[in-house]
């Protein structure tokens, strides 16, 4: 009943907040009778904000039409590899011209970012996904808005989330015969336990994971929000934050904990803080400083877009990760795509190097809570384990904005880099030039071409073989001795090494 109250007030204001649009451009308008009134900034700035206090937040794109890498402007082609009732993979693909910057970007490691699905679209990782195209082939997990998805679609659960991502590692490990994969907050459980599931399989599990600001174990340096799903009983979040999807959406009838909930508790987490950005955004416009207003408008247009999650999914992760801890205690099962259920064994992971990321002043995901995995992954070597802690850094710090440029990304990037295998050598051999070439205009005894040059064979006796000389770009002179007549055939020098790449990465 919530959820359709909420709609209803929505479609009833919308008309209000595209007049209050209207209002702020007639204002602000230099040109116009009502912009030349003494106030008329601030009415502007006014209605301006009001618009955007009131109006709704579709999901944004990701928008990254180019790359710089190393002064070079690389293109990208945003696509969907793989689609999912819930989810979609996402693939970033870069196109360049230049022939250095291509076979440069060929070698450039596999890495398949699992976003969060807990509030905020994967746009959210925009700043995370850009920085990373640099020295990376990107891959994404883009969730979808579960009031989107049919009822026919059937349920979603954490157990489905899990199965995803084990298909989605396979389809980029199939492309590129491994890859890196990187999970951002609450995707680190999640991740964990498809990694571990392989292992256990002994299926090729990533080169290398990095898990950022996760919730691994909740128990440590508990935040509000740990504690809020910590202390409440499972009934109190199906009575309380659990709603079916009204009639308006593909979706309806659906059980979701609605997008609109967790943007209230996203506020209230800070509601000061916020109060003081509209503030400052008032006045920016009033001053005319439309960069700050620009910087504003872009954050919150992420930040207010959220999606609902499927009711399931959500309570069972408030159960299995924040209630029953079920990862770091080793009692997590879970059921597959064959329906066959298997015990999550962090242990079984041996080959995969393992880099936890934290924020200095996470109070999303307390200190520690991430690094715990380290203590359950006691199957990889240490040398193959890093942490890092980033210096003043808040929940968002590490993954987006100055500090993950600046701080995280060069950690990310060479830990990724350090279990990378090296290019095949292959690519780097000079064609040979052909045996044809080489003997053409002398009457000298053709001598037996080298086992790794040539297919000719030797003749095991002195016995007289008749052989015929073969060339197609140069014609080989006759030995001048006819005691042992060899075979050589030789391609066209023009066709002796094929091309390292075609024209795209």
């Amino acid at each position: 009943m919530l959820y359709k109250l909420y709609e209803t007030q929505r479609s009833l204001m919308e008309p209000f907040t595209d007049l209050a649009q209207t209002a702020s451009k007639v204002y602000g308008n230099p040109q116009s009778f009502l912009g030349k009134w003494p106030m008329s900034q601030r009415i502007s700035a006014a209605y301006d904000l009001v618009y955007r206090l009131g109006k709704g937040y579709e999901k944004p794109e990701f928008g990254i039409r180019t790359i710089d890498v190393d002064g070079i402007e690389v293109a990208i082609h945003e696509r969907v590899e793989l689609k999912k009732p819930f989810c979609e993979l996402r693939r970033f693909k870069r196109f360049t011209d230049d022939v250095a910057t291509l076979n440069k970007l060929k070698d450039h490691p596999a890495v398949l970012i699992v976003a969060p699905l807990s509030g905020h679209y994967a746009t959210l990782l925009r700043d995370t996904v850009k920085t990373m195209l640099k020295d990376h082939k990107v891959y994404i997990t883009d969730w979808t808005n579960a009031r989107l998805v049919p009822m026919s679609d059937g349920e979603f659960h954490l157990d489905d989330y899990v199965n995803y991502v084990q298909e989605f590692i396979r389809h980029v490990q199939q492309r590129y015969g491994n890859c890196h994969v990187m999970s951002v907050c609450q995707p680190t459980v999640p991740v964990l336990a498809a990694v571990s599931l392989m292992a256990s399989r002994k299926e090729l599990t990533p080169l290398s994971m990095v898990m950022m600001g996760g919730p691994i174990d909740a128990r440590k340096s508990p935040t509000s929000v740990n504690n809020l799903a910590m202390k409440k009983q499972l009934d109190w979040f199906k009575c309380h934050v659990i709603f079916q999807v009204p009639d308006r959406f593909a979706g309806v009838g659906r059980k979701v904990y609605p997008g609109f909930l967790q943007h209230s508790g996203f506020v209230a987490m800070n509601p000061s803080n916020h109060a003081r950005s509209h503030y400052d955004y008032f006045q920016d416009l009033i001053k005319g400083d439309h960069s700050s207003a620009e910087s504003h408008r872009k954050f919150y247009d992420e930040y207010n877009a959220v999606l609902d999650m499927d009711a399931n999914y959500y309570l069972e992760t408030i159960s299995t990760v924040f209630q029953e801890f079920k990862l770091v205690n080793g009692t997590w099962d879970v059921k597959g795509v064959d329906g066959k259920v298997e015990r999550v064994r962090p242990d079984d992971i041996t080959t995969t190097a393992l880099l936890s990321v934290e924020g200095e002043m996470d109070d999303i995901s307390g200190s520690g809570q991430t690094a715990a995995v380290h203590d359950i992954c006691g199957g990889v070597d240490r040398s193959m384990q890093q942490h890092y802690e980033v210096p003043e850094a808040g929940h968002y710090g590490i993954f987006s904005g100055r500090r993950w440029r600046e701080l995280v990304y060069p950690k990310v990037k060479s830990f990724i880099l350090a279990y990378q295998p090296k290019p095949a050598a292959a690519k780097l051999v000079v064609a040979a030039v052909p045996m044809a070439t080489v003997v053409a205009n002398t009457a000298a005894p053709i001598a037996a071409p080298a086992p790794m040059q040539s297919k000719a064979k030797v003749p095991p006796t002195a016995k007289p073989v008749k052989a015929k000389v073969k060339a197609k770009a140069n014609t080989v002179a006759k030995p001048a001795t006819k005691a042992v007549k060899t075979k050589v055939v030789a391609k066209p020098a023009a066709k002796a090494a094929k091309p390292a790449s075609k024209t795209k990465a």
